[in-house]
């Protein structure tokens, strides 16, 4: 889906996406880190262009899938989260100290050893999320990450995004309830940016619209 006269600025920590199938909201997440440049306009993200400075821009934006299997790499779970510590320059002690510790705010600790391949969809999701979170990016971008989760599951991985992270987050997703609980939200259709504003008005908006 081609985006077409979208004009926003993001200061807000906790962003919402929301939209039909096929309105552009993941078209414009993947924008954020470079995944698809625009073929006009200009897009800077925390300061950074992702069409000149995309080394730079993967270092402060964290993209997370719907599906956890397209990001997990290694064969174990804690193989797979130090894997996102690669050419850092950390000692291997400071390495294991950080994977450990992230494993733990997870609540995968006892997995590290696991293949990560056996883990449910939700301790997949769990991983993905840790993986990219050990980077301290600045910015995570995350694509309906609850898109296949059970309605536990998704509670545990919203909980996670939206009251434990300092960073900023812009989430696409088709949950109003997890739209709701950002602090700002920006509705898609067609390709164009229809709405920007308060999450309760514009949840309402789209809903009476999708009834």
């Amino acid at each position: 889906m081609a985006l077409r006269d979208v004009s926003v600025m993001l200061p807000e920590r906790r962003i919402a996406v929301i939209g039909s199938n096929g309105s552009g909201k993941s078209t414009f997440a993947r924008m954020l880190n470079g995944l698809v440049a625009p073929s006009a306009g200009h897009v800077r993200v925390h300061g950074l262009d992702p069409a000149r400075e995309a080394k730079q821009l993967r270092r402060r934006v964290g993209f997370i899938f719907s599906n956890p299997d397209a990001q997990i790499v290694m064969p174990t779970v804690a193989e797979d989260v130090a894997f996102s510590l690669r050419g850092q320059g950390l000692a291997r002690d400071e390495v294991a100290e950080r994977v450990a510790a992230t494993l733990g705010t997870y609540g995968l600790d006892a997995l590290a050893d696991a293949p990560a391949h056996t883990l449910s969809g939700g301790q997949k999701q769990l991983l993905a999320l840790a993986a990219i979170l050990i980077r301290q990016p600045a910015l995570i971008v995350a694509d309906e990450p609850t898109a296949l989760l059970d309605a536990a599951n998704t509670r545990r991985i919203g909980n996670h995004l939206l009251d434990e992270l300092a960073q900023q987050l812009v989430l696409v997703t088709h949950d109003m309830r997890l739209a709701a609980r950002c602090d700002v939200v920006l509705r898609f259709e067609d390709g164009r940016m229809l709405e920007r504003g308060d999450p309760r008005d514009v949840i309402a908006h789209y809903e009476r619209e999708h009834a």
